[in-house]
């Protein structure tokens, strides 16, 4: 007996069949907001010079921050731990809210949430100029990082929204390029201001600059959100914050504190728990703020796989190579990011240009991806050989680390945010920059844990249990232990780059492996609407931000100094928001 089945329903006469979700109906126009030709809003170059200067601003924070510490320490007598928790408190609050931020702003709007951002950032960027104390300073730090939050998960999803197919990948090129630039003027912009104002103009410069933001975006930016977002997801809010919180703060204080102190492993077994906790909750949840199948997507998981190994070796070897810098070869704070300048320009020079795009669209995601990062770990290895000699071999290395942050970043950021529909972007960014940030804030701990284990162990008797080099140095007996204890030093960082490296080259190769598993290049290497660099370069603003953050402590010659400058990498890692899950369709402008 055949089983019975129901006869199709056709379409009344008169009527059109409806197009699948997500798709323009196929007698759309190139007019249709969707559809894969449709050029995008007709003020999309000036909203994204506005997203990019509110994307600057952040960026820009941490790393004018590097050379004000030792004005901070004399003018407002911060202590050790004082200086820490300037840095701490805007880290912390920053990474515990990245998730919240971007569902929050997928919900009530990206323009609306853009907009608290920069008030809330302009706020606590008056309040941190005007503090006349410490705690003052780090209560100012900390609004400012729910500002940053906010920023970072918006300015990404406002591009993907404005922008068509076919100009998408160079707009995010550009934005992503934002954060290498901001890194390579921030330096130079706090030497001129301290040399002509007290230290609180580091953070009034901001004024300004949010003011012409947020009139700029109040004009221009055009309000979008999730036009299916349901309830606010309280509970997992509420986990997500805790846990994240929790993890990140084990992550900055295990150098300091040791990692099997309590004071370490108390707060990341309670981030663990939170974060399982979060997961559960969210497999549960009637409107979740991520929905935890995405991790079983193997191009989410390759993507994933190559966002935290790439951050973990560019954050911890950059935040290295500013040691190496300082202490090997002498230089300033100034200096060091001067010398460093040539890696972040090389970044932006290709992104403004467009070529990372190309080279994704032509050769697929998962093939730029182990190739970026071959030749990003081929870096790390020459300036770890040859770096400590002269400027010549150091700027080698540099060029090439450059050259594969540019085309594997892109490449990574699109596999990772190509599986999250183009309606859940905020939370899509939220995703990426949470990624990048405990990457970069592993890589910080771990390889300043290798630094410092080496160094120990090459010191001599008269220096030995010395927390940092310059306390070694301090206790040399003459200059033939001075030049002895340099030499651990530098060995110390030699083999940390190396070990930065390998990992950076072992995520490439999962990475590739994973995303090729999961037909990543059978696409035609990009965006189901042939968007191949719907993501942006994680590398190149957590990396490079941490690197530029991590000198910014206290003491940057300690080997096992606070991955404080970890957390604080984040911020220039922003995530792009990806492609509609099936098609260039699921547009929710509003």
């Amino acid at each position: 007996m055949q089983p019975e089945t129901k006869p199709q329903r056709r379409p009344e006469p008169g009527t059109r069949p409806r197009p699948a979700a997500g798709r323009p109906a196929p007698e759309a126009g190139t007019d249709h907001p969707d559809h894969p030709d449709h050029p995008g809003h007709p003020a999309r170059w000036l909203i994204l010079a506005v997203v990019c200067l509110a994307e600057l601003v952040v960026v820009l924070d941490n790393t004018v921050l590097n050379v004000a510490i030792p004005s901070l320490t004399a003018e407002l007598g911060a202590s050790t731990a004082d200086i820490q928790w300037v840095i701490n408190a805007y880290a912390l609050v920053q990474a515990g809210l990245l998730l919240t931020a971007g569902s929050t702003a997928d919900r009530y709007g990206r323009k609306r949430m853009l907009l608290t951002g920069l008030v809330l950032f302009g706020i606590g960027s008056l309040a941190a100029g005007l503090a006349g104390s410490a705690g003052q300073l780090i209560a100012a730090r900390a609004g400012m990082g729910v500002g940053a939050a906010l920023l970072l998960t918006t300015t990404l999803a406002v591009v993907l929204q404005i922008f068509g197919a076919a100009e998408r990948p160079k707009a995010i090129g550009i934005w992503a390029a934002v954060s290498a630039l901001g890194f390579a003027v921030g330096p130079v912009v706090g030497g001129l201001v301290l040399s002509h104002y007290w230290w609180g103009a580091i953070f009034l410069v901001n004024i300004p600059v949010v003011l012409f933001a947020l009139a700029a975006a109040a004009v221009l930016v055009p309000e979008t959100r999730d036009p299916a977002a349901g309830r606010p997801d309280l509970p997992g809010a509420a986990l997500s914050v805790v846990g994240m919180t929790a993890l990140v703060y084990a992550v900055i204080t295990g150098p300091e504190h040791g990692w099997t102190s309590g004071s370490v492993l108390l707060p990341a077994l309670f981030g663990v728990a939170g974060l399982g906790l979060f997961a559960a909750w969210e497999r549960r949840a009637p409107h979740p703020m991520l929905d935890p199948r995405l991790f079983r997507d193997r191009r989410f998981s390759g993507a994933v796989t190559g966002v935290v190994l790439i951050t973990f070796g560019s954050g911890g070897a950059l935040y290295l190579l500013t040691q190496q810098l300082q202490f090997i070869r002498g230089g300033t704070p100034l200096e060091a990011g001067l010398a460093i300048a040539p890696f972040a320009l090389t970044v932006v020079a290709l992104n403004f240009t467009g070529v990372s795009a190309r080279l994704i669209r032509g050769c697929g995601p998962p093939t730029v991806i182990t190739c970026g990062m071959a030749v990003l770990a081929a870096g790390f290895a020459v300036v770890a050989l040859v770096g400590d000699g002269h400027y010549g071999g150091l700027l080698s290395g540099l060029l090439l680390m450059g050259v594969g942050c540019a085309f594997a970043n892109p490449a990574i950021a699109e596999a990772v945010m190509g599986s999250i529909p183009k309606e859940k972007a905020g939370a899509g960014a939220g995703v990426n920059s949470t990624l990048a940030e405990l990457g970069a804030g592993l890589g910080v701990a771990v390889l300043g844990a290798v630094l410092a284990s080496r160094f120990s162990g090459l010191l001599p008797a008269s220096a030995a249990g010395a927390d940092s080099l310059p306390e070694a140095l301090g206790r040399a007996a003459g200059e033939a232990e001075r030049a002895r204890i340099t030499s651990a030093f530098a060995a110390g960082l030699e083999t940390g780059q190396l070990v930065g490296a390998v990992a950076v080259l072992a995520g490439g190769c999962a990475a590739g492996y994973l995303l090729r598993r999961a037909g990543g290049e059978g696409d035609g290497g990009g965006d189901a609407d042939g968007d191949p660099g719907a993501g942006t370069a994680v590398g190149a603003g957590a990396a490079v931000s941490a690197g530029a953050a991590a000198g910014s402590g206290p003491d940057p010659g300690a080997p096992a100094a606070s991955a404080a400058s970890a957390a604080s990498a984040a911020s220039a890692a922003p995530a792009a928001p990806g492609r509609p899950e099936g098609g260039p369709g699921r547009g929710d402008r509003r």
